[in-house]
């Protein structure tokens, strides 16, 4: 689903978000909420290649979502990919973006996905808010626990 450019507040919603997300897992090197087509809606990383990143996402959703689909798992939720100098995470972010992340190879990767999942849910009623779309209520998750 395409996702049109996000209002200034909306996008400065977003970064906050990506903001406190680093600040939970300061192993993060960066995030970027983008739309399922490819598209920065919003970025915190120092890398200069945030709209490639943005468009490897979109590549990489369409393959995990058919697998997803062709396997019998159902919708796509996330993917992590190793590599030798860390890892780089996508989440779901509703129906119309994703969160990608990039971590360095000491993170914990359980905390990455706690509090991913967590920021990824936020970014989804940010856009949900943004595109005029409430769906049905999500269920709450529990607080962040204290680092």
């Amino acid at each position: 689903m395409s996702t049109a450019m996000v209002p200034a507040e909306a996008e400065a919603e977003i970064l906050a978000e990506l903001r406190r997300l680093r600040a939970r897992v300061p192993q993060l090197s960066g995030a970027l909420a983008g739309s399922s087509d490819g598209l920065v809606l919003a970025q915190d990383s120092a890398a200069t290649e945030v709209e490639a990143v943005a468009a490897l996402t979109a590549a990489a959703l369409g393959v995990a979502q058919r697998l997803s689909d062709s396997t019998g798992q159902g919708g796509f939720r996330e993917l992590l990919v190793r590599g030798e100098h860390g890892y780089v995470a996508t989440y779901a972010a509703g129906d119309a973006a994703v969160l990608t992340l990039i971590a360095e190879p000491r993170v914990n990767v359980g905390r990455l996905h706690l509090e991913a999942r967590r920021s990824s849910l936020r970014i989804a009623e940010l856009i949900d808010d943004i595109l005029g779309r409430r769906g049905p209520v999500r269920p709450a998750l529990p607080p962040s626990p204290s680092a």
